[in-house]
């Protein structure tokens, strides 16, 4: 192979890749804060996770990109351990579509494909329409960048050292381990089976000693999996080792029958004259008895990789994020990674309200008892919130210059207000808890008609920021009782404001005390108004997605 092979060689795996990389940014695009309510719906079932996982990965051209995606949301807590292995197992199987459209030389239609979609995507304005079209010229694309490595390769047929190199392939052992590194090297299983095709239509490998170096691809496609796994939860580490162990144990069974059965003679006998088909068969018997074999044990994968990652207890000390410590603000091109970004940024939020909720029932609790010494752990807190709030901020800000959906953009949005709401509630609860430190220096007792008053305010506002915590809280109806619990407050606020003028007229209330109840009616009211605005704001959520 001269210089101009093999630049041609590099650019065709180059093409081929990004037009992976294209496949899935369109699908991103199209239906990534999508993507969580079709795996709700689709994955309780293990078999409609397989026909899931096959389709996504059939409509990418990427098992790595579908297995990177079941590690985020298993890592996000959106999807269980056992609930991936259908999708893993799928994906397995959706992979061998690339090799099958190219043993029935699909390039030779690839720059119509890619021409359609890039006529889609500059001529015309709708979002969706221009997705699809990211689609289909990726899918062109990555076409034309195999024909590229297949005509770079053809030289290669008449190198003797070459075929004395992959003759040596024949060994199971030798084959396995170079399918398995080269795969890893380049992180795509589709690229290295298609590479393998060429190898083998040129007549550079013989089919009998290429299967061994599929097995090893399959090994190898892990590896993409298994860096997107670096620095996250023990849960996302064992959906790898699921990967894996799929893979491995597929290889070790179609490995033993090679070597003593004719499955090999057997498999290549349907297309004796297309090398190509021979090893798309091959690759799609391979997924297909694995899973069929694997499914009915998919607890005990996951078992097995809950026996070898043990769960740790892993105490967290000070202010730390929780569910966003682990992710990467920006990671274009990524499948589903909208839909994971959303998840864990709610879930994020909600910690912070949890906090948030905390610090107003310590500060009535205070108020009511004029006690002074709720003020250094509702301080701990408000700080913890406004720690939240910096990061949960800056989180969501890097995510909207990189969001390509516009409901996604939205859904961001709506978190923003939602994170500056939280902390302003934090707020008016740091200054009812402030107020016992001066009634306490004054002495001041309230009657009981005025502790009933402050007990009512303080369990109405704990309704308020328990509806608020409900996991359906983007439902409409919930919208409603927010609304009426805002408006309750209102009233509140209205009527105990008139009752405390009407104690100071009669001479039954202080007017040191009257000042600071009516500041802290004020805080009352305002924690109303944002527990409302963050209740419009997670309905925009829900009509968004």
């Amino acid at each position: 192979m001269g210089a101009k092979e093999f630049a041609s060689l590099l650019g065709g795996l180059a093409l081929f890749l990004y037009g992976m990389n294209m496949m899935s940014q369109g699908m991103e695009a199209a239906a990534g804060n999508k993507m969580k309510q079709i795996l709700e719906r689709l994955t309780t079932n293990r078999y409609l996770g397989v026909l899931v996982g096959a389709v996504i990965t059939a409509i990418i051209q990427s098992s790595s990109a579908t297995t990177v995606m079941v590690v985020g949301f298993v890592n996000s807590g959106m999807m269980t351990l056992r609930q991936a292995v259908g999708v893993i197992m799928g994906a397995n199987i959706g992979t061998t579509i690339t090799g099958q459209l190219i043993a029935l030389d699909a390039g030779a239609i690839a720059p119509f494909i890619a021409f359609l979609g890039v006529v889609l995507v500059v001529f015309l304005k709708q979002p969706k329409v221009r997705n699809i079209g990211g689609i289909l010229a990726g899918l062109g694309v990555l076409f034309i960048g195999m024909e590229m490595m297949s005509t770079a390769m053809m030289p290669l047929r008449g190198s003797k050292a070459f075929i004395d190199m992959m003759t040596k392939f024949s060994n199971p052992l030798l084959g396995i381990m170079a399918g398995a590194i080269f795969t890893a090297l380049i992180q795509s299983s589709s690229a290295s089976v298609g590479i393998l095709q060429a190898l083998a239509t040129s007549g550079a490998i013989s089919f009998s000693g290429a299967v061994y170096v599929l097995f090893g691809q399959n090994i190898g496609t892990c590896i993409t999996a298994v860096l997107a796994s670096i620095g996250t939860g023990r849960n996302a580490k064992r959906t790898t080792i699921i990967h894996l162990s799929f893979n491995i144990i597929g290889t070790a069974v179609f490995t033993i029958l090679c070597m003593l059965t004719p499955l090999t003679s057997w498999v290549g006998g349907f297309t004796p004259a297309n090398p190509a088909a021979q090893i798309a068969n091959m690759h799609t018997l391979f997924n297909i008895v694995t899973t069929i074999l694997l499914l009915p044990a998919g607890n005990l994968l996951a078992k097995l990789a809950e026996k070898i990652l043990p769960d740790v207890d892993e105490p967290e000390e000070g202010m730390y994020l929780k569910y966003l410590k682990n992710t990467k603000p920006v990671t274009e091109g990524k499948i589903g990674v909208s839909a994971i970004n959303f998840e864990l940024t709610h879930k994020e939020i909600a910690r912070m309200l949890e906090i948030a909720k905390k610090n107003v029932s310590d500060s009535f609790t205070a108020f009511l008892n004029c006690d002074d010494g709720f003020i250094p752990k509702v301080e701990e807190k408000e700080e913890y919130v406004d720690f939240l709030n910096r990061e949960i901020s800056e989180y969501i800000s890097t995510n909207m210059a990189h969001e390509s959906n516009t409901q996604g953009s939205r859904i961001l949005s709506a978190y923003f207000k939602v994170t500056s709401n939280v902390e302003r509630i934090s707020d008016h609860a740091m200054n009812i808890c402030g107020y016992s430190e001066w009634l306490k220096e004054k002495d001041v007792r309230f009657s009981q008609e005025v502790r009933e008053e402050i007990l009512q305010m303080q369990q109405t506002c704990e309704e308020l920021l328990t509806l608020l915590l409900n996991e359906n809280m983007e439902a409409l109806d919930e919208l409603s009782r927010v609304s009426a619990l805002e408006q309750k407050m209102d009233d509140m606020t209205e009527d105990y404001r008139n009752r405390m003028m009407h104690r100071i007229q009669e001479g039954t209330a202080s007017g040191e005390g009257s000042v600071l109840y009516t500041e802290m009616l004020t805080d009352f009211e305002r924690i109303g108004d944002h527990a409302l605005n963050i209740a419009q704001e997670m309905t925009e959520v829900r009509l968004a997605e």
